[in-house]
């Protein structure tokens, strides 16, 4: 068992909300190298990775909370983030959850990424009803358009998995490349119109669904050739909305 192995093992009576993954033999020849040079490019092309579960409790208290809303709340964590909502006495239960979420997250990856450090991050939460995706996107990482890549770590709550282009996007043939645009822009391209698009790339599996209430590991970047930055898109939800809650974790690499 190398060290890796060890620490991942030593890790969930740490954990407070989140429940480590036992990972395969394939996966965990990935990870090694990801903790070697998380900027390993075909490494990145077998990326998003699932790391962790909620626990039970959690992910049905997070849902109960986020049903308690019936428009989106979103949140910046930013530097003002823990004194607004742990300095003033006042009692806020989803940011109760997400600083537990932050600091299991950020107790993997100091396992698996050591050289991670927290960038940024937001949630958002409450009755989600936009009856499309807002495009296929990538998140940023620093603002210089030849950053490489970077972790992210996101989670979706109960409801509403996001969908993210498998393998190697750079790969696919011209006209799945057309049907990726008609998606990352949202407009009509001669192979058809983006809702029915969407389908058929979930048919074919060119795009995958992160399953709910899981931890996954994904990479944010901009526009490095030698970067694959994890491309997705929200699911969309049907007649009448649905309530959700959704947390992302950005960081740097020291």
């Amino acid at each position: 068992m190398t060290s890796l192995h060890q620490a991942w093992a030593a890790l969930q009576p740490r954990l407070k909300i989140l429940e480590a993954v036992p990972f395969s033999s394939e996966h965990w020849s990935l990870l090694e190298r990801l903790h070697a040079n998380f900027n390993d490019r075909e490494a990145h092309t077998h990326l998003p990775l699932l790391i962790a579960r909620f626990r039970k409790a959690a992910s049905k208290a997070i849902h109960e909370q986020a049903k308690q809303f019936n428009d989106v709340q979103t949140v910046a964590v930013d530097d003002n983030w823990l004194a607004e909502k742990f300095g003033g006495g006042a009692s806020d239960t989803m940011a109760n959850y997400v600083r537990l979420y932050n600091d299991d997250v950020d107790e993997m990856m100091g396992i698996l990424v050591p050289s991670a450090r927290y960038r940024k991050g937001h949630y958002s939460y409450g009755k989600f009803t936009v009856p499309q995706p807002h495009g296929l996107h990538t998140d940023h990482s620093a603002e210089d358009p030849d950053s490489a890549g970077e972790p992210i770590c996101i989670a979706r709550i109960e409801t509403l998995g996001t969908h993210y282009v498998a393998g190697d996007s750079k790969a696919y043939d011209p006209e799945t490349q057309s049907m990726l645009n008609a998606l990352r822009y949202w407009i009509t391209v001669p192979e058809g119109e983006p809702e029915a698009i969407l389908d058929e790339l979930l048919k074919r599996q060119t795009l995958k669904t992160i399953p709910v209430n899981r931890v996954m590991l994904m990479v944010a970047g901009n526009g490095s050739e030698n970067t694959q930055v994890t491309q997705h898109i929200a699911a969309r939800p049907p007649a009448g909305g649905l309530h959700s809650a959704f947390l992302q974790r950005q960081f740097k690499l020291a």
